[in-house]
């Protein structure tokens, strides 16, 4: 149940619900999903923002950003 509840919040750009979720999906049962929130979560710690949303929410990507979006396994 908790894997459920986590999904979602799992896809925010706030590190305040990354921190959380990086100790949950820590916790034994859970480390299948620890990976995909550590990519996320380092996405957040370096931008602030996921760069992937940007076009679709009219934002004007850095330098940095663009950069990054080219590089290979950058995709969530």
């Amino acid at each position: 149940m908790a894997v459920l509840y986590w999904k979602s919040p799992q896809h925010a750009q706030s590190p305040l619900i990354h921190t959380p979720a990086v100790s949950l999906f820590s916790a034994p049962g859970m480390e299948s999903n620890l990976n995909f929130e550590l990519r996320h979560k380092q996405v957040i710690d370096r931008f602030g923002r996921y760069p992937h949303r940007n076009a679709l929410l009219g934002r004007t990507s850095t330098p940095q950003e663009l950069d990054f979006l080219q590089t290979s396994g950058s995709s969530l």
